[in-house]
């Protein structure tokens, strides 16, 4: 099966790891991968801001970049999530209107294409450490995923998944939001890592590293004992 890879702006700039992790699962799965280099953003950033008509110019680049038949697979479910449920309303009624239609049936984050499209849920990885699962406000409320990412870790040889209080609750980034609003976010934060290290788990493993990015700092800042690791890291861990 041909896919084509989509990174995010968080990946590419921050966590490249992420994206090449994400590469070999996807290979391992029989996937051929394909990296189209002129893809940018997903406009997310622009639109939540307000600028719509610029974040439009964004998003039709998207959809120009990945016209083909092949599916789209994205470690981040922030981005999917966009796509599919906003891009619809941006070119509703214009001439980008079906070549839309075509691609929100095409575009998946990495676990759910795992698990929903390959049929696949053990990938013979190790990783031998207690972890602590966290639903990003993208994987739950606009892609659907709750079980998939589980079942992927409950395959995991030495993992243990032990599930934190309040485990569907925003972690408090929002992107823009951490920033307009950084006491709450803040705070937030800190009672998700608080709920994580009630389980004794050495980290918090989710599908958006943007979470983990936000979670991350206030770890760092407050020397908390946890780690925050993304979901294709682990994958790829022991083999």
């Amino acid at each position: 099966m041909n896919v084509q890879l989509f990174i995010p702006c968080f990946i590419d700039q921050l966590f490249p790891q992420v994206g090449f992790n994400m590469i070999k699962v996807l290979q391992k799965a029989g996937c051929t991968v394909h990296y189209n280099t002129n893809q940018t953003c997903c406009g997310q950033p622009a639109f939540n801001a307000g600028f719509w008509g610029e974040s439009k110019e964004v998003c039709a680049k998207f959809v120009h970049d990945f016209s083909g038949n092949d599916y789209v697979v994205a470690p981040s479910a922030s981005c999917i999530g966009f796509v599919k449920n906003y891009y619809p309303k941006l070119f509703e009624n214009t001439s980008l209107h079906h070549e839309v239609k075509a691609l929100t049936g095409k575009v998946f984050e990495f676990s759910g294409f795992l698990v929903n499209v390959l049929n696949i849920e053990n990938i013979g990885a190790s990783f031998p450490a207690k972890v602590s699962y966290h639903d990003s406000c993208a994987a739950l409320r606009e892609c659907g995923l709750k079980q998939e990412p589980r079942k992927l870790l409950q395959q995991v040889a030495g993992l243990e998944l032990v599930e934190m209080n309040d485990v569907e609750t925003c972690c408090g980034f929002g992107g823009t939001f951490a920033v307009k609003f950084e006491p709450i976010s803040a705070a937030m934060g800190d009672q998700k890592i608080t709920n994580a290290l009630a389980t004794d788990a050495a980290y918090i493993v989710s599908t958006d590293m943007s979470c983990l990015m936000h979670l991350q700092g206030i770890i760092n800042h407050q020397q908390k004992p946890i780690q925050v690791i993304h979901l294709a890291d682990v994958l790829a861990s022991g083999w």
